[in-house]
């Protein structure tokens, strides 16, 4: 009898451990200084990734405002001084993504290190929370495309670590985030409907209340807009020069071009630049080649 529930015991095992996640290793933050969160029943791991690029600070043109804001914020935090929940939102393209994955490559020898947690992931955030809150570093946690739509709980998570929880963020963890809407919540005419004019002073009904307290828990909110077209012009004979092995030239001829592309992509955008550069000089170096 004891036999054949062994071999029961050993046949169940064998078919759970296709369910189980590979066993986790931990990163050595000495040497990493990017990770991935990955979620599963059981809780979540980290994955070491390297940084995805060489992009640098100085390659993000026409947001200098928004970089000296994150880079000062950045640093207070790393020098252990007091620091800001960071949301950048704004048109998309515009350098949100871009100039945290540069932030990375300009602090991470100042100590910067950056977790990237997915926004499916975020009912998970607190369990990824705790498990960074003893480590001697200092993390900046970033989700990116950050957006909720009316009936997804997982902002409640996100609220909970960023302001609501009695313990609070640890203090060597710092939330990032992009997205495309200021309030990260879908907002709509009925919306509006609880709101009431009290003397001169406009009270915003329960439904307005939740979407604003969310964002209200990002200390510091960057907005990015699109281009102008002297602008884009600019980040795009940046891109030509960056990109060309070369030395494609920027002139009249990559001038039109860049402004006639822009057009068909129906916007000016840092996004919309690069591509750009990639079409032109990808273009000029089949002509050469023939």
């Amino acid at each position: 009898m004891d036999a054949e529930l062994s071999q029961r015991l050993t046949r169940l095992l064998d078919r759970l451990d296709h369910w189980l996640p590979p066993a986790a290793e931990p990163v050595n933050w000495q040497t990493e200084v990017a990770a991935l969160w990955q979620r599963h029943p059981l809780g979540g791991r980290l994955v070491a990734v390297p940084p995805r690029d060489a992009l640098t600070l100085d390659d993000l043109l026409g947001i200098e405002r928004q970089k000296q804001a994150l880079v000062d914020n950045t640093r207070a935090f790393l020098q252990g001084l007091p620091a800001n929940h960071a949301l950048l939102w704004g048109a998309r393209g515009s350098g949100k993504s871009s100039v945290v994955r540069a932030l990375l490559n300009a602090l991470a020898g100042e100590g910067l290190r950056l977790v990237q947690i997915d926004r499916h992931e975020l009912a998970s955030l607190p369990v990824l929370v705790e498990q960074l809150r003893h480590q001697p570093q200092r993390f900046v946690v970033y989700c990116d495309d950050l957006s909720f739509e009316g009936n997804d709980d997982a902002y409640k998570a996100l609220k909970s670590v960023l302001d609501g929880a009695l313990t609070g963020p640890p203090e060597n963890v710092l939330l990032y985030a992009t997205s495309n809407r200021r309030h990260l919540l879908p907002e709509s005419m009925d919306d509006n409907s609880g709101s009431q004019l009290v003397g001169e002073e406009l009270h915003h009904g329960d439904a307005v209340e939740e979407k604003i307290s969310l964002s209200d828990r990002f200390g510091l909110w960057l907005s990015f807009h699109p281009f102008n077209q002297a602008t884009y012009l600019d980040v795009c004979a940046h891109w030509v020069a960056r990109v060309s092995s070369e030395n494609v030239s920027w002139d009249d001829e990559a001038r039109a071009e860049a402004l006639r592309f822009a057009t068909l992509r129906g916007g000016r955008s840092g996004r919309t630049a690069w591509q750009f550069a990639a079409h032109w000089v990808g273009r000029k170096g089949l002509a050469d080649g023939t």
